[in-house]
């Protein structure tokens, strides 16, 4: 292995062997290179995610291990050296050349780190990288205090004592590792002592995971891109920090202006606060949700908001654009820009992003840029590729095993004419082809000496097979951007082979699959569309595909089609009307494909659909099934939202139907007799508001995968049974009068989600343990609920399960209720419970530890419950327990061990008879003795109005301090005290913002508060400035703003420390750096019980 690996150095930094290769022969070789790489295509490569540095002796046995294989077991690819190649006196290339193609460094500074000059080559790399190659760099402090790496104390100060002996003639090597033991001991990073290594483990992952931010899928042979990308760096002048910069790139179609943005966008992203990639802004914008969805999507992806943000208009999204991003350094890339109104709307001006930003917009048309005020200056003309750059990118994609004549690879260059999209679709028709196909392919070239890029996107659908060639074209004129797995199903249902369809055309480079939509460049669409066209340029009825207004309007309401015609598919945006001839289907014998999305009409009714058609879908018009001759060919119907008052009683001669669809037709009754419909699939009623009957067939359809009857408000007739053993997806949401939830006879191995929300059901059948593959069940408004089955223990695979809302539900089963509970453990997966609104007076099934033994997240809220169970405090995962307006609530146990979380809004009972001073210490007592451990954010609400007496009160809107490099070690968090009054329900409350790179304190309410209230959050170092390095500077200044005081009636913050030494508490005070009042230590060594519930070990606020 050792081997192969410096062969392949060897040859990727010296000359290949090709290379040695006469001139003649590298000139009729296409394989060959002719130019040197890196002028055109050459990227510092990134090949693993981490890089561990560490002493062997110290942690790879132990904490090391653990950490590679948790990585690892994550999809982390990480490099880990061995002891062979820590051998000789110097450091391998091996592992410089990893140092080199890592995203991220851990160094495990453990106690003998210093003791190895091998480790400390290593890190003096480390710390180049991070200054050359933008290397991020995490320390990890085993068992060591970061003040010894960087200040050279105790252990590294004998290692580096021994060190200076060992290597006193290079002095200058000696200090440079003293230079880097500094610089990383300053970074942020974990430090561990005594605590738990596996949280830890996890908590690096959960980061590494993070920083590892996907990029950007550029090309698959990226010639040209990055010289560019160094040409505009050098535009966007990214030294400056004080402006916000727009810059355009402009150029035809085919340049590859999306590439080279994506590419900017890979090499920049991780410099910013947040960033944003929006892809083909005008043609989403056209879409339904037009500028608005773009705008929710800058929101979310720059604010990484764990929840969709919705935006009601484009005017409240300008707003919360600017609001919300004026403060944050980001990076927003408008791709295909072609409307003004687009940059109005997502970037209108620098002032709504924070200093620092880059805004850059791609377009064809340079005129929007002008418009917008973009400084030409700032304006990037993207040119075509040069001789060198062409030759190779058609060199990557025409990837040669035979000779090719020098001639022939001019000619294809010729018509190419730098153009990279028509050197990708050629050079992938022309991929491993003889002689022969490269002649026969410049001769069709040459037949249009006009040299079109349209004539050179041509050749290479013309060398495709009659399958992929329909596909093609079916895509071009109709499903670009439309979601891949629908049009699957649709071409399919038109013997298409849309598998190894899809692939070949992916390979030819005419479509792309991206998020599970269908792309296709617009030049290579306009291509397949221009060839439908041609079909017959003067009579649309001719040609075999309609897809624009006027030509369906000519067949279908003048009579104008023919049977060449095998397609028609109108999706317009908005609703119009066409009056279609009765027998406007009698002359398109041949169509197979009908869709029509929002076309209204009059007609009195069709006489008969063609019996060769496939797909037919035309939601909102039909008043009734279409009548079909011979059906048997159909695959897919769907004619939601029509105004059909009734259905066949029985779908005869339909053997090859798989998808039905008839939802939101409100007037239907009665479902139709199905049983001849054996390869049904998909069926559809929901929304269905009038449906009462269910037939009895559905229950025996052996390929049934979905049945969604969602809202379907007067069901109430359904099969006794359900029988279909590959059912993956069952809705009965808001089906008000469905009593009872049939028996599950077989086990579903398929069905993984249930949601029963509104149902009229009374129980659960003990049957339901047979759903062994469901890992969320959704039970909520359901009001004549009255009992589940203790049977629901068996679920074993169940994550998550809510029930709300179920008010005659007094009782939830408890383990032992089990007939043959033989099990050990009940829901072992179970992480989430809601049990809200169900009118519970007792929860004793929380005794059994046995049961539900990764529960995380328990919401109890609006209960008639009085008191928890004290066993509660033995369940280690807990993080988050919710007992909002449960106003019986009396007593609260010992808190769990884990818990972060903690709301009790409203619980007057509580506020009566627990001591909720010592409540409120108990729980952070728990806080604070994990703050500095592990990373955690910690939150209580209670009914009180004070402050505890350990808070500071600001009477301001804000304060600042200033923190110096000597005590950020020391800071484990901040803690914020807010008391609020007067919250409605709902009410979304930015209450304080900490400067710098910043975290916002946001809450959201979603009940009245009654009275006063006190919300407490601790949030640790770590998490607050986002990896600001207070090490790397002399003091930074810290402000916190109050932002929402309409709410809120008196706060403070306290900033939460380790104990400091009196020599720092008299610098600081000397030096006026900060109000000592500020800081409250904590002492973590304390084993009496006392000095814990109080939670500090000094206040110094004696000493302000």
């Amino acid at each position: 292995m050792i081997v192969c690996r410096i062969f392949l150095t060897h040859i990727y930094h010296g000359r290949s062997m090709l290379e040695c290769l006469s001139v003649s022969v590298l000139h009729r070789l296409l394989i060959v290179e002719l130019h040197n790489p890196m002028a055109t295509s050459s990227k510092p490569k990134e090949i693993y995610d981490v890089f561990l540095s560490f002493r062997g002796t110290d942690v790879r046995n132990n904490f090391l291990g653990h950490l590679n294989k948790a990585l690892d077991q994550n999809g982390i690819y990480t490099f880990i050296d061995n002891e062979e190649l820590k051998k000789g006196d110097q450091i391998s290339p091996v592992l410089m050349e990893a140092i080199e193609e890592s995203h991220i460094a851990i160094i495990v500074f453990s106690k003998d780190y210093a003791s190895s000059w091998w480790c400390l080559e290593e890190l003096v790399k480390i710390m180049e990288c991070k200054e050359q190659k933008d290397l991020i760099v995490i320390p990890v402090f085993y068992k060591v205090d970061p003040r010894e790496v960087r200040g050279g104390r105790e252990s590294y100060r004998r290692a580096l004592a021994k060190q200076e002996s060992k290597f006193r003639k290079n002095s200058a090597k000696v200090e440079g590792w003293k230079k880097a033991l500094f610089d990383a001991g300053s970074l942020s990073g974990w430090h561990l002592n005594d605590g738990d290594e596996s949280e830890l483990i996890q908590e690096i992952v959960k980061k590494i995971s993070t920083k590892l931010h996907c990029p950007l899928r550029v090309a698959k042979h990226p010639v040209g891109i990055y010289s560019r990308v160094i040409e505009l760096k050098s535009i966007l002048n990214l030294e400056s920090k004080d402006n916000v910069l727009m810059v355009g790139l402009w150029g035809q179609g085919g340049l590859g202006k999306t590439c080279l943005a994506k590419a900017l966008y890979n090499d920049l992203f991780r410099k910013f606060d947040g960033a944003c990639f929006l892809a083909d802004v005008g043609e989403t914008s056209k879409g339904s949700g037009g500028l608005v969805t773009l705008q929710e999507k800058i929101l979310e992806d720059i604010l990484l908001l764990l929840r969709k943000l919705k935006v009601s208009n484009v005017d409240e999204g300008i707003n919360l654009i600017q609001r919300r991003l004026c403060r944050k350094k980001v990076l927003l890339i408008l791709d295909n820009v072609d409307a003004l109104c687009q940059l109005d709307t997502l970037a209108g001006k620098c002032e709504w992003f924070g200093n620092g930003s880059r805004i850059i917009v791609t377009t064809r048309n340079k005129q929007l840029l002008t418009c917008h005020k973009i400084d030409q200056d700032h304006v990037y003309k993207v040119e075509i590729l040069n001789n060198s750059q062409a030759h190779e990118l058609l060199s990557k994609h025409a990837f040669q095993t035979h000779q090719i004549r020098t001639d022939l690879v001019d000619c294809a260059l010729n018509y190419a004419k730098g153009l990279p999209l028509a050197l990708e679709v050629l050079g992938s028709l022309l991929c491993d082809t003889t002689e022969d196909v490269w002649e026969s392919t410049i001769k069709k070239l040459s037949r249009n000496p006009e040299k079109d890029i349209n004539n050179v996107l041509k050749v290479s659908f013309e060398g495709l097979e009659k399958n992929e060639k329909e596909i093609f074209l079916h895509i071009a004129c109709f499903f670009k951007g439309w979601a891949s797995q629908y049009t699957r199903e649709v071409l399919n249902s038109c013997n298409h082979e849309t598998i190894v369809g899809f692939d070949i055309l992916v390979k030819r480079s005419l479509i792309s699959i991206e998020g599970g939509i269908l792309k296709m460049h617009d030049l290579i669409q306009a291509m397949g569309i221009d060839i439908v066209n041609q079909e017959c340029e003067d009579d649309p009825g001719r040609r075999s595909r309609l897809w624009l207004y006027d030509d369906v309007i000519d067949v279908l309401s003048r009579d104008m089609g023919s049977c060449h015609v095998k397609a028609i598919v109108l999706a317009l945006l908005e609703p119009r009307e066409m009056c279609i001839n009765p027998d406007a289907f009698a002359k398109l014998k041949w169509l197979k494909l009908l869709i029509l999305h929002n076309v209204h009409d009059s007609f009195q009714g069709l006489r008969c659909l063609p019996n060769e058609l496939r797909w037919f879908e035309w939601p909102g018009c039909a008043h009734q099934i279409p009548k079909f001759s011979s059906p048997q060919k159909l695959v897919g119907l769907n004619l939601s939202g029509g105004n059909i008052t009734g259905v066949l009683k029985q779908f005869k001669d339909f053997q090859n139907l798989k998808y039905i669809n008839f939802s939101h037709c409100e007037l239907i009754v009665h479902m139709p007799d199905l049983s001849s419909t054996p390869n049904l699939e998909e069926l559809d009623f929901c929304y269905c508001k009038n449906l009462v009957e269910a037939h009895e067939s559905v229950a025996y359809l052996d390929k049934l995968q979905v049945l969604n009857l969602r809202e379907c408000y007067e069901l109430s007739v359904f099969p006794n049974e359900l029988k279909s053993k590959k059912l993956r997806a069952l809705d009965f949401c808001h089906c008000m009068k469905f009593e009872r939830f049939p028996d599950i006879p077989h086990k579903l191995k398929g069905l993984i989600e249930l949601t029963l929300e509104g149902t009229a059901i009374k129980k659960l059948p003990a049957s339901i343990e047979n759903l062994v593959a469901l890992e969320a069940m959704n039970i909520r408004d359901c009001k004549n609920l009255e009992h589940l089955p203790s049977s629901i223990y068996k679920l074993q695979n169940l994550q998550i399960l809510r029930v709300e809302d179920c008010m005659n539900l007094i009782r939830f089963p408890k383990y032992e209720d089990l007939v043959d509970s033989c099990m050990k453990v009940g829901l072992s997966n179970l992480y989430q419970l809601t049990l809200v609104r169900c009118n519970l007076s007792e929860v004793e099934f929380l005794e059994n530890l046995s049961c539900f033994p990764q529960l995380e997240t328990l919401f109890l809220m609006e209960n008639n419950i009085t008191i928890l169970p004290p066993s509660i405090n033995k369940r280690d995962h807990l993080s988050m327990l919710r007992v909002e307006n449960c106003q019986q609530l009396q007593e609260i146990p010992e808190f769990p061990p884990s818990l972060s979380g903690f709301y009790a809004d409203n619980c007057k009972s509580l506020q009566k008879n627990e001591d909720l001073i010592s409540l409120r210490d108990r729980f952070l007592a728990g806080a604070v003795s994990s703050v500095g451990k592990h990373w955690r954010t910690f939150n209580i609400t209670l009914p009180q109005g004070e402050m505890p007496q350990w808070v500071l009160p600001i009477e301001e809107d804000s304060a600042s301090f200033i923190v110096s490099e000597n005590l950020y070690d020391k800071i484990l968090a901040l803690a914020f005290c807010f008391i609020l009054d007067n919250v409605e329900p709902n009410d979304e409350i930015n209450l304080a913002h900490v400067g710098g790179k910043g975290y916002d304190v946001e809450l959201t309410f979603p009940y009245q508060l009654h009275s006063e209230h006190m919300y407490l959050l601790f949030v640790e170092a770590s998490g607050l400035w986002k990896g600001v390095d207070f090490g790397q500077i002399d003091a930074n200044n810290v402000k916190i703003s109050l932002v929402e005081s309409r709410k809120v009636k008196k706060w403070g913050f306290r900033i939460m420390c380790k104990q400091l030494e009196n020599d720092l508490k008299v610098d600081l005070r000397d030096n006026q750096l900060m109000d000592l009042a500020l800081l409250y230590e904590v002492d973590h060594e304390s084993t009496n019980s006392t000095s814990e519930s109080s939670l500090m070990h000094k206040d110094n606020s004696s000493e302000a």
